[in-house]
C-alpha cells in the first residue's frame, strides 16, 4: 500500500515538474496536556529541528519552548486562518523545508485545528508523519472505569440546551462508552441535561485538569456528580472530558446477537466469530465474547 501512495505522490508531483524526494516532511507532534515533562524525546527534537512550526496559539506554544530551550520560528495555525496557510505551508515543503504542526495542547486535529492544512497537503501529495503523545482523550478513558474496548468520542456538545439535549438523546440506546469534551461554565448544565435525558441513574466519569495540580475524577451516577458540582463548586472549574456509560443491552438485543452468534460460530472460530458480531450489533468485545463462550458451552452439553 505505501508503495502504491509514493507512486500516486509521484505521479501528482510529476505534472508539477517536482521531485518529490526533495520534499519536506509535516510533522504533526503531540505536546503535554498539562504537566510539561509528557512529551517524548522525539518530539523535543522534532519540535527543535524543523525550519517553523504551526501553533495553535504561539504565545501558549512559547511556554514549552522556552521550557525546553527551544528556539524554532513559530507561526500561528488556527480555525481561522489555516485554509488560507495551505499554499504557503506546501510551497514551504516543495522547497525542502520541514515543518511541524502542534496544538495548545495533546493531539492536533482531535477536537482541534489542523485538519483542513493535513487533507490539502495529503490530495497535494506530500508526507505527513505523526509524532504521537499524549490525549486528554485516551488519558481520561484509561483512569476512568469504564469499558473501552468500544468507546464513541463526539468533541464537544453543543452550546444551547435544546441542540444539547437533541444530541443526548442520540445515547439512549447507544451500547459503547460515549466521550465528550466539556469547558467549565457548561459542565453543571450539561450534568442536569445528562439527568433529564439518560436518567438520573446513568454512570458517568468526570475527569477534569487531566495530568494537572488539581486533577480529580469523579464517579458515580449523573444525580450524584450534579449533587456533587453543587456542594463544591471547584469541581466545576478547568477543563473536562466526561465519560458516559453505554446504554444496557436490552434482551431483545442479546436474543438477536446471540442468533447472530450462534450462525457465525457454525463457520467461524470463536474470537474472529465475536469480533463480527460486535461490529454488526455495536456491542462491546468482551460481552460479545462471554455471550459466545455460554453459547457454545451450552452447545458442547447438547
Amino acid at each position: 500500500m505505501n508503495d502504491r501512495i509514493s507512486k500516486n505522490a509521484s505521479e501528482k508531483n510529476a505534472v508539477n515538474n517536482l521531485d518529490p524526494s526533495s520534499f519536506g516532511v509535516l510533522y504533526v507532534v503531540a505536546t503535554p496536556i498539562g504537566n510539561l515533562a509528557d512529551i517524548s524525546h522525539r518530539a523535543l527534537r522534532v519540535l527543535a529541528d524543523v525550519s517553523c512550526v504551526l501553533a495553535e496559539d504561539t504565545r501558549h506554544s512559547k511556554r514549552l519552548f522556552n521550557h525546553y530551550g527551544i528556539s524554532t520560528k513559530l507561526r500561528a495555525c488556527h480555525e481561522h486562518n489555516e485554509a488560507g496557510l495551505v499554499s504557503w505551508v506546501a510551497a514551504q515543503l516543495n522547497q525542502g523545508q520541514d515543518l511541524a504542526l502542534i496544538s495548545d495542547a495533546g493531539t492536533p486535529l482531535i477536537s482541534d485545528p489542523g485538519f483542513v492544512i493535513v487533507r490539502a497537503l495529503r490530495k497535494l501529495g506530500h508526507q505527513i508523519c505523526a509524532v504521537p503523545g499524549a490525549s486528554s482523550i485516551i488519558a481520561a478513558l484509561s483512569i476512568g472505569g469504564l469499558a473501552t474496548d468500544s468507546f464513541v468520542f463526539d468533541g464537544f456538545l453543543p452550546a444551547k440546551s435544546a441542540a444539547r439535549k437533541t444530541q443526548l438523546a442520540n445515547y439512549l440506546e447507544q451500547s459503547r462508552t460515549i466521550v465528550v469534551l466539556e469547558s467549565s461554565h457548561r459542565i453543571n448544565n450539561c450534568l442536569v441535561d445528562i439527568a433529564e435525558v439518560l436518567g438520573n441513574h446513568r454512570r458517568v466519569v468526570l475527569a477534569r485538569e487531566i495530568t494537572k495540580k488539581f486533577e480529580t475524577v469523579l464517579d458515580g451516577t449523573v444525580a450524584e456528580l450534579v449533587e456533587r458540582l453543587a456542594q463544591d463548586p471547584d469541581q466545576s472549574r478547568g477543563e473536562f472530558v466526561l465519560m458516559i456509560e453505554g446504554a444496557p443491552v436490552v434482551e431483545k438485543d442479546q436474543a438477536e446477537l446471540g442468533a447472530l452468534l450462534r450462525v457465525l460460530l457454525a463457520e467461524l472460530p470463536m474470537k474472529q466469530a465475536s469480533g463480527i458480531a460486535a461490529k454488526i450489533t455495536g456491542s462491546r468485545k468482551n460481552e460479545v465474547y462471554e455471550l459466545a463462550l455460554a453459547i457454545k458451552a451450552e452447545s458442547e452439553e447438547d
